[in-house]
This record gives C-alpha cells, sequence and structure tokens, in this order.
C-alpha cells in the first residue's frame, strides 16, 4: 500500500505543483491520498511523511491548500531537521510547503537530544529562527514520578537561531526545584550543538583559609576559528583579588598556549604577585619539531597559595629535535631555577645547553647493531665564586657494539662492546684542572639460559638464569658528577654497563653482575614475574653511595616481583638488601580497577644518604582512589602520610553527582606541611555547571526515557 501511495502521491505532486514552481518543494508520502482539483489541494491520511532538502516532517494527517499554498498538519507530529539534532514535537502546526516557515502549537523542542524547550505555540521564520512562546527549557529528564526538573529556565519568549546556533530568553526565571532561584530580563546562551563561542563559563566557588571566600567567574572570548582567550577574575571577600588569563593559538604546523595570574594580597611583603606558565610546538621542516616552554613566577609560594601548580622547580627552554629509525638529533637550552626552601639558585647551575646526534647501524662482515653519536653539555651559575660558582662544559664522542648469538642448548650469547670520549672544560673551581680529558673503554659478555616449560593445566613456566662479566678501566682523571650523582638500582640497570644515570659519571673496574628471571602465566588470568640480582667486584672503587645499594665489593640483593591479575589488579615490589638482610630501600604500588572503582597505592622506605639529599630514613604511604556509586553520584580521595614524621602531609576529598542535566562538583583538600613563608592551608571547591548548553564536555550520554 505505502509503495502505491509513494507512486502516487510523486506523479501527484508532479502535475499541478510542477506548474507552479519549476522544482518540486517537498516529497509527500502516506498510506491514503485524496487529491482535488479545483483548488489544488492534497489530503493525506495514515503515515503521513514529507521530505524537503533533508528535513524529514511525520504525522497523522496532512492537508495541503493549493490556494493558500499551506500544509496543515495534525498530530501527533514530529519535525526533524537535515542534521538530525534539532527536532520539534507538535498537537497542530500550520506551515509553507518548504517547512521553513509556519506556527506550531502545543509543542516542544528537542537540541542534539540534550535541551528540551516546551513551549504554547512555536513559529518557523525562513527556516533560521524557531520562535518560542511561554516556555519551560530544561535537560532534566521529566517522568510522572518526577514531574519537576532538577533546574529548569522559564521564560516568556524564547528565540533559537540554527545558523548562529544561539538561544536568546527574554524575561527569565531560573528555578531548581521548582523555587524559583533567579531572575533575567535578558538572556544568551549556546546551544548544545555549539563548540566554541564567547561567553561565560561555569563558575567555581573556593574557600581557602589563606584566601578567604571567593569566586572563579572565566570568561571565554573566541578569537576566530584557531584561537581563545579566558579572562578569569578571582574575586574573594578577603583582601586577595586575583585576574587569571589564558590564550591559545592553534597554528597549520604548531601550537602555542600561555597561562597566567595576577594577584594583589597582603600574604608577602610584595602586594603585586604573578605567574607566566607558556608552551608550545612547531613541526619544521624535514621532520623536525620545535618545543618550547618558558615559566615564570614572582616568588616561590605564589603557585602552592593560589592553587596553579605543585612543582618544586621551573623549566624554561627549547628544544629542536628528530627522530627516525636509525638517527636522533637533538638541540636544546634550558633555564631551571629551583622553589625548594633553602635551595640557592645563585650556586645551582641553571642555565644549560645540550646537544646530541646518534646513528645506529648494522657493520658490514659484522653483524649486531652499532650506535656512534656526538653529544656536548654545558651547565653555568650565576656565582662567581670558586667551587661554588663552577660552571663545566662537555664535549663526547660515543661508540657501542652488540650482537648476539644462539648456541646449543637454547643458550644465548652476546658480546658488547663500548667507548666513550668526554673533554671537559672546568671554570671557577680550584679544585679541577681547566681542561681535562677522558677515556672510558667497556667490553663485556652476557649468557641467558631461558629454559620454558609447559604443564597439561595450560600454566607456564619461564626461567631465565643471567650471567654477565664486564670490564672497566680502573681509574680515571677525577671529574666532577653534576648530571648522575642519584643512582637508583633496578631490574632496568642490572644488566647496565654503567649504572649511572647521567654522562659524568662511568663505573670503574671488573664487576660480575647475575641474576634469575622466573615468569609464570596462568590461563585463569594471572600472572606472577620474579627478578632477582646482584653485582660483585674484586674491590670498592668508592664510587657509589650507601643508599645506591651499589656500595661496597658486594651491592644489595635487587629482588623485584609483580603480581597481576587479569588487566584489573597489579601489585609490585621492589627491595634492595644486604647479605644480613638489612633493607636499604623498599618500593611497594598496588594498582586495582574495576568497572566502578580504581585504587592506586605505594609505599616507599629509603634508607638514610646525605650524599643524596637525605640527611634522614624517608617512609611515605600514598593512596588515591575513586568510585561510582551509580550512574550520578562517584566520590575520589587521595592521601600521603610521611611515616617519619609520623603526620600527612597531604589530604583530599571529592564529591562529584553528574546527570545528563547537571554536574555538581564539591571538593576538600588540606595541605599539612609548613615552610617558613608558607603556613598549612585548606581549600573548599564548589562548582555546579548546567548541562545541555554547548558541547558536551565529556561526551557521555544518558538514558532520556522514563524507567518503569
Amino acid at each position: 500500500m505505502r509503495i502505491f501511495s509513494l507512486v502516487l502521491s510523486l506523479l501527484v505532486l508532479a502535475c499541478p505543483l510542477a506548474a507552479q514552481t519549476r522544482d518540486i518543494p517537498a516529497t509527500l508520502i502516506a498510506d491514503n491520498i485524496s487529491f482535488y482539483r479545483g483548488n489544488s489541494s492534497v489530503s493525506a491520511n495514515g503515515n503521513v511523511e514529507i521530505f524537503y532538502q533533508g528535513s524529514r516532517l511525520r504525522a497523522g494527517r496532512i492537508l495541503y491548500d493549493g490556494t493558500t499554498d499551506r500544509v496543515s498538519v495534525e498530530g501527533p507530529i514530529i519535525l526533524t531537521e537535515d542534521n538530525g539534532r534539532s527536532v520539534v514535537f507538535a498537537d497542530f502546526a500550520e506551515l509553507s510547503t518548504d517547512l521553513q516557515n509556519g506556527v506550531l502549537q502545543s509543542a516542544r523542542l528537542v537540541l542534539d537530544r540534550q535541551l528540551q524547550i516546551a513551549a504554547t505555540q512555536i513559529n518557523r521564520v525562513d527556516g533560521r529562527y524557531t520562535q518560542m512562546y511561554q516556555t519551560v527549557a530544561s535537560s532534566c529528564e521529566v517522568c510522572a514520578a518526577n514531574p519537576v526538573p532538577l533546574w529548569q529556565i522559564r521564560a516568556r519568549r524564547i528565540v533559537h537561531d540554527q545558523e548562529a546556533r544561539q538561544l536568546f530568553f527574554e524575561d527569565a526565571q531560573f528555578r531548581a526545584l521548582g523555587v524559583p532561584i533567579a531572575w533575567f530580563p535578558r538572556l544568551r546562551l549556546p546551544d548544545p550543538t555549539l563548540e566554541r563561542s564567547s561567553g561565560f563559563l561555569t563558575p567555581t566557588v573556593r574557600a581557602s583559609n589563606q584566601l578567604g571566600f571567593g569566586v572563579h567567574m572565566p570568561y571565554f572570548v573566541e578569537l576566530g576559528d584557531h584561537a581563545d582567550l579566558t579572562i578569569t577574575p578571582y574575586i574573594t571577600a578577603g583582601d586577595s583579588q586575583t585576574l587569571e588569563a589564558r590564550i591559545r593559538r592553534a597554528f597549520r604546523n604548531g601550537f602555542v598556549e600561555m597561562n597566567g595570574a595576577v594577584s594583589w594580597d597582603d600574604l608577602t611583603a610584595d602586594s603585586m604577585r604573578s605567574y607566566v606558565f607558556a608552551e608550545g610546538w612547531f613541526n619544521l621542516p624535514r621532520d623536525f619539531r620545535l618545543e618550547f616552554a618558558y615559566e615564570t613566577v614572582s616568588d616561590p609560594d605564589y603557585l602552592l597559595t593560589y592553587g596553579y601548580s605543585e612543582e618544586d622547580s621551573l623549566n624554561s627552554g627549547l628544544s629542536i629535535s628528530r627522530a627516525e629509525r636509525n638517527e636522533y638529533i637533538e638541540f636544546s637550552f634550558d633555564r631551571f631555577r629551583s622553589l625548594r626552601e633553602g635551595d640557592d639558585n645563585v650556586t645551582l647551575p641553571t642555565l644549560m645547553t645540550d646537544a646530541e646526534v646518534t646513528e645506529r647501524f648494522s657493520p658490514y662482515g659484522l653483524g649486531g647493531i652499532a650506535t656512534v653519536g656526538m653529544s656536548t653539555h654545558s651547565h653555568s651559575r650565576r656565582s662567581s665564586a670558586d667551587v661554588i660558582g663552577r660552571d663545566v662544559a662537555r664535549l663526547s664522542f660515543e661508540a657501542n657494539w652488540r650482537r648476539d648469538w644462539i648456541l646449543p642448548a637454547g643458550l644465548l650469547a652476546a658480546v658488547e662492546t663500548q667507548w666513550q670520549g668526554d673533554v671537559y672544560n672546568v671554570n671557577q673551581d680550584s679544585n679541577y684542572d681547566d681542561t681535562i680529558t677522558r677515556t672510558t673503554p667497556y667490553l663485556a659478555a652476557e649468557l641467558r639460559w631461558p629454559m620454558a616449560r609447559a604443564g597439561g593445566n595450560g600454566v607456564t613456566h619461564l626461567l631465565e638464569p643471567v650471567l654477565q662479566y664486564v670490564w672497566a678501566p680502573e681509574t680515571q682523571p677525577n671529574l666532577p658528577n653534576e648530571d648522575g650523582a642519584v643512582v637508583e638500582f633496578d631490574e632496568g640497570n642490572l644488566f647496565s654497563l654503567n649504572r649511572f644515570p647521567g654522562a659524568d659519571g662511568q663505573e670503574l673496574g671488573p664487576h660480575l653482575a647475575y641474576g634469575l628471571t622466573y615468569t609464570r602465566d596462568d590461563p585463569l588470568g594471572w600472572s606472577l614475574g620474579v627478578t632477582v640480582g646482584q653485582v660483585i667486584r674484586d674491590r670498592s672503587y668508592g664510587q657509589f653511595t650507601q643508599g645506591s645499594g651499589l656500595d661496597g665489593t658486594h651491592s644489595d640483593f635487587m629482588l623485584s616481583t609483580s603480581l597481576s591479575f587479569g588487566n584489573s589488579l597489579t601489585m609490585m615490589n621492589r627491595a634492595l638488601f644486604s647479605e644480613s638482610f638489612n633493607i636499604s630501600s623498599n618500593e611497594f604500588a598496588l594498582m586495582w580497577q574495576e568497572d566502578q572503582f580504581d585504587v592506586a597505592s605505594s609505599l616507599t622506605w629509603l634508607e638514610a644518604d646525605p650524599s643524596e639529599g637525605r640527611p634522614q630514613n624517608m617512609a611515605e604511604w600514598a593512596f588515591d582512589a575513586s568510585y561510582d556509586f551509580d550512574n550520578a553520584w562517584a566520590a575520589a580521595v587521595d592521601w600521603r602520610y610521611d611515616f617519619e614524621a609520623n603526620e600527612p602531609t597531604r589530604a583530599g576529598l571529592s564529591l562529584t553527582y553528574a546527570t545528563e542535566c547537571v554536574d555538581v562538583e564539591f571538593s576538600l583538600s588540606r595541605r599539612f606541611t609548613t615552610s617558613a613563608t608558607l603556613p598549612s592551608a585548606t581549600d573548599i571547591g564548589l562548582t555546579v555547571a548546567l548541562n545541555g548548553f554547548g558541547a558536551s564536555r565529556d561526551g557521555r550520554s544518558y538514558d532520556r526515557s522514563c524507567h518503569r
């Protein structure tokens, strides 16, 4: 029947209406169609649909009056725009044949499946403007059991500009749970389809024992398609006032962002305090990449006091680099500034320049993999005093070659050689010569014997003992080690030629490293991994500190274990202990992730080592967790505790209520640590965001139908 009606409707519309206009204004489909030649009218009943340039109208009955060129529609009516992001429901309508003008009564407009606007009457003008009268707007679910939405905006009139994607309210009243809260004579808000538009963003209320009660009022300014500016006054009831700003600019080959703030308070001797953070990147010709950053602050406590950052040092600089399969090139310049209490930036190295070129290839006739490279480094201090004002420049050349063989019985053998030559220039330190040269050759042999076994139940076991011998020179010229004084002994460098993290430190003397790795995989979804090892020398060369676990002729035993259950639960532990089981360090980490909750916790204990800047033992516990109670409520906590000081260092709690129509976030945090100029602080924050205006922030979708 519908196929017959479709053919009939096309024939009917093509005859009299084509005589009035060259193009068919609309396509009509219905179960029953009647044509009246006397007045060129068409009546359609049953599953009626009209299509025009992507727009679609569905109704119970339609009457086209050829005399007035109008369409009368009886409901229920559903009018969908061509992009599908605007839907109108109504009981009765009178429309033009192109559906771009007309009046709809007892109507409801749904924008992007988020915002609903109910009106006694809706007028469509030129297909761009939709005028709604005696309106109620909300993005909350309304059901028979819950007829009052969480929030709503009642207005005498709302105009929706589909081209600008803006909503204009006249004589608007905002209600929460049916109670009037605020009144606005004029109000402009973006519709849900608009990604960017100038206007106010979600405000945040904050209370602090240092700054008092205040409100963040961000205002977003669109600066074209590729740039924007956000200005945020932070207005407090106390003596602190702040103006924050963020500017972003996207380029065809890069991006730049700058954040900053200026504050006026009485917390320090300077009445005006500020900070500026800027960063960006650009893609350069020949696959090079430029990255830069700039960070500055008026005083060390400003960032932490206002909650902008917890960084204890600032890094400004730029780098140009290119990474390819067999080549790496980089040049960088950096300026550091420490914000830690007790640090003196005059005697710390603050200006650094680095350059590096590394090539990788397979030598003809030798096989294996070889790398050759050249690098330079320099750092300087602002002080010109002897020793404490030391400036250093270094030029290094490095070559490495490694080849592996598979021997009978499954043995894996490897030979590795490395040579590094350095030329140092040391200024303003009478303990060292002005020019120092150093050459460091390494020669290593390694044996591995991986043994695997598979059980009948699907369990696999892999056991791999490893033995490595490294020859290195026993003496070297005296050099300052400033880029790798803190050494961390773990499974990553157990079989390394040099365990110093930087280029200044080079490990001396022959040494033997041995270890054992065991891995068990169970088809039930859990796995176990264990690695244990030690480094042995013929004598101590005094290079490593006690806290590193590598001092003496026999290093501490390194034991690393990991246990995982699928992708949900993972536990890891790394410990360093001597032959008498005196533990010098232990780190434990737990990560547990399920559909409703996430947990991350760590316990760290480090033995005191003044040479590494740790005058006393360190024992800390960190705990972070979040839980989604249901589709709306969620909570998160974080906790830091110092066992040596017997007190917490930080604690935080946040509660979130997020639905299809509103996001509410409450946060409470406490910083317990203090300094000579920075007391402990407590912050309380509250953010309420109405959903349905502007693009969704997290892309989530909710069931918009009432549950029975």
